[in-house]
């Protein structure tokens, strides 16, 4: 008997599964089963892909500046430190700074086969830009040694390709601050030979950064025998702070600290807010696919009176018949669940691929690198996300199916019949 089965027997899961099934006078619910099978399917593919897009997003951002710029600044109030050399090494012996760079950096223009372009001038050491892996990895052959004649610089390769440039060539540097006459101050300008490039991913960086040997960089700065900063990397990125105290008792109270955070809090603070609201947005298309759900099952509890009537005749208890409906309803929500988990982790494997071939065939860009910054689209899944966007499509689904289930199991057999 259906009354002594014991809960979510393989009877209830017949009746349910059948129920499920498309019938002719049953085709509108049938409908509506199918699209709130594919409203949740798409809805947790999309939260999947836009939240692995955004992830990818930001740590390739994040690596690319934290490839190139340091995790902690040390600068001087007076505007140049001096005894850069000592200070470096002092700052070096800090467990947990892996590399600390003297640095000058300069706005300037750059002039090359009747072109002119901005673009921002970081002189170093030619040790410490071979340790910059992200850059000195994609130098063109030849580049260091080149670089290491101190007549030469390093420029990034769409800076070149906009200015027409390749090794070897020169390239006239143009600095706003130069000699002070009696007429006033005369720009400064000095032609230097290409070592190479550099192809970091970031349009921003590849098109706006030019390398050059420190000792050159102070002559035509102007700053002799000092830098402007130090930049340290550190083992934890993401933890700088707790090495701000450490460093602040070494360099002493004349000096500002700055970290990555305090110069890029603006922009990962846009990608976070970005971020919550498309998490938001989509997770309404679940929401509607769940009261799809609903309806549909309203509708099924409708139709299907007369044989949840007999049912109860026969021994069914009201709970038998409520987990009938609310088997029919989450399987709905957990085979739309599924479907949604693989079509998004599938499409995220191979965005890149998907999005080079939507170029070809509607023959537009749909991923400029020169607004996105980025060469390719990222995509980064992560486990927990994709977890919490699983587990918040179930919920949402077994939810719905519990309003229609209490009305089938609360339904009277007698007033069932009578209008059959």
């Amino acid at each position: 008997m259906a009354s002594k089965s014991r809960p979510f027997s393989g009877f209830e899961w017949m009746v349910a599964l059948r129920y499920l099934k498309p019938r002719r006078k049953e085709a509108f619910v049938s409908v509506i089963s199918i699209l709130s099978l594919i409203g949740i399917a798409l809805g947790v593919a999309t939260l999947i892909i836009v939240m692995s897009v955004m992830n990818g997003f930001r740590a390739e951002l994040l690596g690319r500046i934290l490839g190139l710029n340091g995790h902690l600044i040390v600068q001087s109030l007076n505007g140049s430190i001096p005894d850069y050399d000592a200070l470096a090494g002092r700052l070096r012996m800090i467990p947990g700074v892996t590399n600390a760079t003297p640095i000058i950096e300069g706005q300037v223009l750059v002039n090359a086969e009747g072109s002119s372009f901005g673009a921002l001038v970081r002189g170093l050491e030619s040790d410490d830009l071979k340790k910059l892996t992200t850059v000195s990895s994609t130098l063109s052959a030849g580049a260091m040694e080149a670089f290491d004649e101190g007549d030469s610089v390093i420029i990034g390769a769409r800076l070149a390709d906009r200015l027409g440039l390749a090794p070897g060539m020169m390239v006239t540097l143009v600095a706003p601050k130069g000699a002070v006459t009696p007429f006033g101050t005369t720009p400064r300008v000095k032609a230097y030979r290409v070592a190479g490039t550099f192809r970091v991913g970031m349009s921003e960086y590849d098109q706006t950064f030019i390398f050059m040997p420190l000792m050159e960089a102070q002559l035509f700065f102007g700053i002799e025998n000092a830098v402007q900063g130090i930049e340290l990397m550190v083992t934890q990125p993401d933890q700088v702070a707790a090495w701000r105290s450490q460093v602040g008792q070494v360099v002493g109270p004349g000096a500002r600290l700055i970290d990555w955070q305090q110069m890029n809090s603006s922009l990962f603070g846009a990608l976070t807010v970005e971020r919550n609201v498309m998490f938001l947005i989509l997770t309404m298309i679940i929401l509607v696919a769940a009261l799809n759900i609903i309806s549909g099952l309203i509708m099924l509890v409708k139709d299907k009176g007369g044989d949840i009537a007999i049912l109860r005749t026969m021994g069914a208890t009201k709970g038998a018949v409520m987990r009938v409906f609310f088997i029919a309803g989450a399987s709905i929500g957990v085979s739309g669940t599924i479907a949604g988990l693989i079509i998004g982790v599938v499409f995220c494997a191979n965005i890149e691929n998907i999005r080079q071939f939507l170029s070809r065939v509607t023959g537009t860009t749909l991923f400029d690198p020169t607004i996105y910054f980025l060469s390719q689209m990222p995509a980064k899944i992560d486990p927990s996300d994709v977890i919490f966007v699983v587990l918040m499509a179930l919920s949402l689904s077994f939810l719905a199916t519990l309003l229609p289930s209490w009305r089938a199991a609360r339904l009277d057999p007698v007033e069932a019949l009578r209008y059959e």
